[in-house]
């Protein structure tokens, strides 16, 4: 999922998956309005902010959400009703730098709030990561803290979750847009797309590739797909490829999913990461950054001579180095990779093999105007129904939640 320049890349301590949905709970198909051809005009959203830093909140008797980021775009209907439940704080930019965010906590600038809201990537990490720093400094008012995004390595969520705040992800509404953008790079790895892409610019070169591209592709139907993670984002990948593609869908998770789950995409499970992969025709990454480097030389032994591989999920899952020398032994015929352990910078080794057998991209599968629009709601809809007294619709981390 798109990640903000000035969201940090380094992980906090490891985090587990997102949970399904709650019963009940928004699908993709309810928190996007699917018409949407291009991003609505932005709203005024009103919200108070402080003209004095020092001066202590006062506010009626509604509870106080501190949204830090961007004002709301996409759902105005939605934030009508979010207003008129709770007294909405934003600070300014300036007062989002770390700095500065902290001194606000640490005077209780905006007294005793009760959720946060983060309903945009781009903006509202500021602050950088959600850590024993920040997370101490939080009033014990705070119950739930919301924000868009998937990936969550950024926020202690063990540590929010002892302190009683349940934290809940946007990955549900990144789903569809992470999915399909996951199906165009498994496409890519099996018809040498960066090759054919990379050679029609000049005559020459498009007669060889005409020529040639040919040996070195190969259908989808029949191929093994191996993903691991089977979340939202993975069984959308397998429902994909397995009725548009008849591939065969195996997965690894850290927890087997219920029978009804696995028959319905025909997925079948492997109780083991080696098993998955020595498998596959085809791996997929899809799980998140908690699993730690899960590609390394040794795993990357198992694959199959000429197999390929896919990271849609996290560059810290993937030992880079360890790729490029897989590719130039042939071990992997092609990579797929939307993420970088250093991000903004992709690894030069891989870079040398990007108009021929590499993907490599910028952080995109989630960034789609349906996704804002999706981010946006759930994390408005998620504090609604915690502050309510409801079950979150997408928390990740109820294990170690206080009760």
């Amino acid at each position: 999922m798109a990640e903000p320049t000035n969201t940090p890349m380094p992980t906090a301590p490891p985090t587990p998956r997102s949970t399904s949905p709650a019963p009940g709970a928004l699908r993709p198909s309810s928190i996007s309005s699917g018409s949407t051809l291009s991003p609505p005009k932005p709203i005024l959203t009103p919200s108070i902010s402080l003209s004095s830093p020092g001066a202590p909140l006062k506010l009626g008797n509604k509870p106080v959400v501190l949204h830090i980021g961007d004002p709301v775009k996409y759902n105005p209907k939605t934030y009508t009703e979010f207003a008129a439940q709770f007294d909405v704080v934003r600070p300014s930019a300036d007062e989002r730098q770390r700095p500065a965010f902290i001194q606000a906590l640490r005077e209780k600038r905006w007294g005793d709030f009760s959720a946060i809201l983060r309903p945009f990537w781009g903006t509202g990490g500021e602050m950088g990561n959600w850590d024993s720093e920040l997370i101490s400094l939080l009033p014990d008012s705070v119950k739930v803290f919301a924000s868009a995004g998937a990936g969550f390595d950024w926020a202690d969520t063990k540590l929010l979750g002892e302190r009683g705040i349940t934290y809940c992800n946007g990955g549900l509404a990144a789903a569809d847009a992470v999915s399909d953008f996951a199906v165009a790079m498994i496409i890519s790895t099996f018809r040498v797309l960066p090759y054919c892409v990379a050679s029609a610019s000049e005559p020459t070169a498009f007669r060889d590739c005409h020529g040639s591209a040919t040996a070195l592709s190969h259908n989808l139907r029949g191929s093994t797909l191996g993903l691991v993670g089977l979340g939202n984002i993975g069984q959308q990948i397998a429902h994909k490829c397995g009725a548009a593609f008849g591939m065969n869908i195996v997965y690894y998770d850290v927890e087997r999913k219920p029978a009804p789950v696995e028959t319905h995409l025909r997925a079948r499970y492997r109780d083991s990461l080696e098993q998955l992969i020595r498998e596959s025709d085809c791996v997929v990454l899809c799980t998140p950054a908690a699993a730690g480097r899960i590609i390394d030389a040794k795993s990357l032994a198992w694959f199959r001579p000429g197999a390929r591989l896919v990271n849609v999920a996290r560059g810290s899952l993937v030992d880079e180095e360890a790729v490029a020398e897989a590719l130039e032994q042939k071990q992997l015929s092609g990579v797929a990779l939307d993420v970088h352990a250093d991000e903004p910078n992709v690894h030069p080794r891989l870079l040398a093999f990007a108009e021929r057998n590499a993907l490599l991209t910028c952080h995109n599968a989630g960034g789609t105007v349906e996704t804002h629009i999706g981010f946006e709601e759930l994390a408005m809809r998620n504090i609604m129904a915690v502050l309510a007294g409801s079950q979150a619709i997408t928390p990740v981390n109820l294990q170690w939640l206080k009760s």
